[in-house]
């Protein structure tokens, strides 16, 4: 029971402090409150301005290219190819901001939160005027350590522009379901800048900018969110909960609808059963 009280204690504490600080400067900042969507049609590719898959044509080094078509070649088979998300792991970034269910942004004077539904991720965007830390001071994480900026640029005394950039991510992550691969050296740095439309203030762009050891040049995309008018409705999202994979000696298998082991692909051999060998 006090574990339960503390924790308690500890979200309201969370709570009360967003809303001051909310509260603070709210006139400068821009009205990023609500919640955020995809637009109607738009599928879960990382480039929404191209087809899926092979459509994307990400800038990929000859290396990571073979990489990914041999993951999309795996995928036809019924496997899994270059796309960890399978397991219930994080998206991470830049792919977290696919924003497969909505998005909430909670804007503080000295951090920006982004609460994404799917698997509860959350992003906090620092804009206290911190550096970035160094690699021996932080563990990298799927979200990674960002820090954001603002901006007036049209010089009316209110901030415009959110300026975002993410380093210190973790793998594995890909860009999208196809398994557009991140270079394994983890050394991917994402900007971002976030602003409404000047025309219709639902719309959030973001323009992301990624630089990959992957890549042969940083790939830009630029993405919109629309804002939920209406009532708004939050559906949680837990991964766990019916997820049909199942990894065993490092293959990965399905569980079937009468819950049994099954394989995820044609051919596939059975797992090691040798716990299970008669007379054990």
């Amino acid at each position: 029971m006090r574990y339960r009280c503390s924790i308690s204690a500890i979200a309201l504490a969370m709570v009360v402090g967003i809303a001051g600080a909310k509260a603070h400067d709210d006139k400068k900042y821009p009205d990023f409150g609500g919640q955020w969507k995809r637009p109607p049609g738009i599928a879960n590719q990382f480039d929404t301005s191209k087809p899926q898959r092979l459509g994307q044509v990400p800038p990929l080094t000859r290396e990571y290219q073979l990489k990914w078509e041999a993951g999309l070649q795996d995928q036809n088979l019924g496997g899994q190819g270059t796309d960890p998300t399978f397991s219930c792991i994080p998206d991470g970034m830049p792919r977290v901001m696919n924003v497969i269910f909505p998005m909430e942004i909670i804007v503080t004077e000295k951090t920006t939160y982004m609460l994404i539904e799917y698997l509860t991720q959350q992003r906090r965007i620092f804009t206290d005027g911190r550096a970035f830390p160094k690699d021996d001071e932080f563990e990298p994480s799927f979200q990674g350590y960002s820090i954001g900026k603002w901006i007036d640029e049209d010089g009316d005394g209110k901030y415009d522009v959110l300026e975002i950039e993410t380093r210190l991510l973790k793998n594995p992550r890909s860009y999208d379901p196809s398994g557009i691969p991140f270079h394994e050296d983890g050394k991917t740095v994402v900007k971002e800048r976030l602003y409404l439309d000047k025309a219709d203030p639902n719309i959030l762009h973001d323009e992301i900018t990624t630089t990959d050891n992957a890549l042969t040049r940083p790939w830009t995309v630029h993405k919109r969110f629309v804002r939920e008018t209406g009532p708004v409705v939050w559906v949680e999202t837990s991964c766990p909960e019916g997820n049909p994979h199942v990894r065993i000696g490092g293959d990965f298998y399905m569980r079937s609808a009468d819950d049994l082991l099954m394989p995820a692909r044609k051919g596939q051999k059975p797992p090691d059963m040798r716990y299970f060998s008669q007379g054990n």
